[in-house]
């Protein structure tokens, strides 16, 4: 059953989430990162912060009389901590986070029918000033920084424009066990507290999970938390419709 809710709290809660996500361990990677600095834990009842953490939960909000600003839409994940199997590593007892490289992705449909994708795999980085208004532009390689570990701004100006969007995470290399991760995604609209999607269930073998989505609602936006896992790109595309052509996880032109 759908939970539905309307978000009104004019609050920013950005100093709070900065000192939440400080002192995360360091992390490297390829396109994304193997790490959360900007990750935000969900058992924090001091944040000022919507989750959305069941499959079909919604949360709707209302367009403002003059369109929406600049809109962050950002992954971050919590690696898990797990005994060093190395000789040295048990003989000293140490411990290391999980070998886990993950990207964030999202399609997009535009009103006109455009449809395409946005991610680091295939350099497809979109634009931000032009269609289809959402450009990546995170790579966070150090876990130094604060905020989300990578993201993709989304021209709210445009947002009429834009029909629907679907966010996912997909592991570029390591196990196949998003329980090791936990990753979220956190969509962040002037003037609102931020949004924060979990998953609501994990699961081992599949690669690409689609996480959120966001749909053009009367020029509002109505955030659903998705959580279905996929073997790959074209798996879930076609069980989402957007009918892009897939080539071993590129798009094809």
């Amino acid at each position: 059953m759908t939970t539905e809710k309307k978000t009104s709290t004019k609050t920013s809660s950005m100093g709070s989430l900065m000192e939440a996500s400080r002192g995360r361990s360091e992390f490297s990677g390829h396109g994304g990162a193997l790490g959360a600095a900007g990750y935000i834990d969900p058992n924090d009842q001091s944040l000022n912060v919507d989750f959305l953490g069941q499959r079909n939960d919604t949360l709707s909000v209302d367009p403002p009389e003059d369109g929406f600003g600049e809109i962050r839409i950002g992954a971050a994940w919590d690696n898990k901590i797990v005994q060093d199997t190395s000789f040295i590593g048990k003989l000293l007892k140490r411990t290391r986070p999980v070998d886990i490289d993950l990207d964030l992705g999202i399609l997009y449909e535009l009103k006109d029918g455009r449809r395409g994708a946005i991610q680091a795999f295939g350099d497809l980085l979109g634009a931000y000033n032009e269609a289809p208004y959402l450009s990546l532009s995170g790579d966070e390689r150090t876990g130094d920084s604060e905020g989300e570990d990578e993201y993709v701004h989304l021209n709210g100006q445009h947002w009429p424009e834009i029909k629907r969007i679907l966010i996912y995470v997909y592991i570029y290399q390591g196990a196949l066990d998003w329980a090791m991760v936990r990753p979220q995604i956190q969509i962040r609209i002037p003037d609102n507290k931020p949004m924060v999607v979990t998953l609501s269930s994990h699961q081992k073998g599949l690669g690409l999970c689609a996480i959120a989505g966001i749909e053009n609602v009367r020029d509002g936006m109505r955030i659903s938390n998705y959580t279905e896992y996929f073997p790959g790109h074209a798996e879930m595309d076609r069980a989402f419709g957007f009918g892009i052509e897939w080539v071993g996880g590129h798009k094809t032109v």
